[in-house]
């Protein structure tokens, strides 16, 4: 759930906030939206996409990322500082949070160099990477707080709601 709650506000995030005055001025379009509709989509492995296909590869990447390497490694991160057994959950979760943002931000940062590359310009390392470090740059403070204070707090009072119900409905079964 988290994944699928990140990609929408990055994908957001990154045509509104970061690109959509460009996207504007470049089109003459007086909305984001109009002027993602007058380019023909989105702007991804050079070629212009729809804003479904961009949020489906980005939940695939960072699914994928999340699962083989960032929820594993941010937990071991918060285990090396903190004993979960002796550290109120409040902070162990809030290390959690930190050590997940500080392994995703830079590497999904690194993939959406590679997909928003300006491929059509040629390939250049250097630009590739001055690319990652603005994109690092941008997104770092927006994952950090976005992740630390409104997404995570999110996702776990739809689970507290959900699994509260399912708890009450087994302690009726039982009764």
């Amino acid at each position: 759930m988290t994944v699928t709650v990140t990609v929408h506000a990055y994908v957001f995030y990154s045509l509104y906030v970061v690109n959509g005055s460009t996207l504007m001025s470049v089109t003459g379009e007086n909305s984001v939206l109009g002027a993602v509709d007058a380019m023909g989509g989105v702007y991804m492995l050079g070629r212009n996409l729809p804003i479904w296909a961009v949020v489906m590869i980005e939940f695939i990447l960072a699914y994928t990322l999340e699962i083989t390497v960032g929820s594993p490694m941010s937990f071991r991160l918060a285990c090396k500082v903190f004993d979960p057994r002796e550290t109120h959950p409040v902070l162990f979760e809030t290390a959690i949070i930190c050590a997940t943002v500080g392994i995703m931000c830079p590497a999904m940062s690194l993939l959406a160099a590679f997909l928003y590359y300006p491929y059509y310009a040629g390939f250049n390392g250097f630009t590739l990477l001055a690319n990652w470090i603005k994109l690092v740059c941008y997104n770092f403070p927006f994952a950090f707080f976005s992740q630390l204070f409104f997404i995570q707090p999110l996702i776990r009072t739809c689970f507290k709601v959900v699994f509260r119900r399912n708890a009450e409905t087994v302690q009726l079964v039982k009764a």
